[in-house]
């Protein structure tokens, strides 16, 4: 399926449900598929994105937002600063491109930079035709820097009943803030059979076409602890192979 310019694909979840991991595996699967290039972005607070597509960030937006207010050179206007730090900030992959939001914001008014921020991402993603976006779980921090609408949102939980409750919730605000979210689909990740009928009685709330699980996998932790970019992952992998025919059935 051919998609438009600029197709956004957002992530959410609450934190140790794999939803970054699953971020990098998307971003592999439209390389994959030479659906680029690609836009990948950090709205997490956690920062991590980079570790699992095997990247190393320097410069983040946040840090931009912070010099904004003390260091804008002297004859250089605001726009032109954030300009340039957005400029600075993108890292340049094969395929991809990832740009770091960064952490919250310190104490004082960001309106300013915010504004600025929001008009140069913008102007960014019509460069891509497809956009990753981890967000944190609240989702505002995605919601205040840009307008982007969503085109498809992935809420990833674990096969928890606490999990699923968040992940309720994630879909709740989406709706509370007013974001143009075209569709919204369920991940329940980390997945184990015999939790079948409980996760199944769990999420019927969602739809029957609106969620899917990805099994437990050691090679991800494996990953982890030995460091490794979870990007890598051989084709063996379990979690892999599921995520891609998730992706395929969603986005080819």
């Amino acid at each position: 399926m051919n998609k438009k310019r600029g197709y956004t694909i957002a992530m959410a979840g609450k934190g140790g449900t794999g939803k970054t991991t699953l971020a990098g595996l998307l971003v592999r699967f439209l390389k994959e598929r030479e659906m680029t290039p690609i836009l990948a972005v950090d709205a997490d607070s956690n920062t991590n994105l980079n570790e699992v597509l095997g990247l190393t960030v320097e410069d983040t937006l946040g840090e931009a937002r912070e010099m904004m207010k003390k260091d804008v050179p002297v004859g250089m206007t605001k726009d032109i600063f954030m300009e340039m730090k957005v400029e600075q900030a993108l890292v340049e992959a094969n395929g991809f491109d990832l740009i770091v939001m960064g952490r919250p914001e310190g104490p004082g008014c960001y309106c300013a930079a915010n504004n600025l921020l929001s008009k140069f991402i913008e102007r960014l993603m019509h460069n891509y035709p497809y956009l990753v976006v981890d967000n944190e779980a609240g989702m505002e921090h995605f919601s205040r820097l840009t307008t982007k609408a969503i085109d498809l949102l992935l809420v990833v939980s674990d096969p928890s009943r606490r999990g699923i409750l968040s992940a309720r919730r994630i879909y709740d605000l989406v709706d509370e803030l007013g974001m143009r979210v075209a569709r919204k689909y369920l991940l329940v990740n980390q997945y184990r059979d015999k939790l079948g009928t409980l996760v199944a009685k769990e999420t019927e709330t969602f739809g029957p076409d609106s969620v899917s699980t990805i099994p437990e996998d050691d090679l991800i932790y494996q990953f982890d602890l030995e460091g490794k970019p979870t990007v890598e992952l051989p084709e063996e992998s379990v979690a892999l192979q599921a995520a891609n025919e998730i992706f395929a059935k969603l986005l080819v």
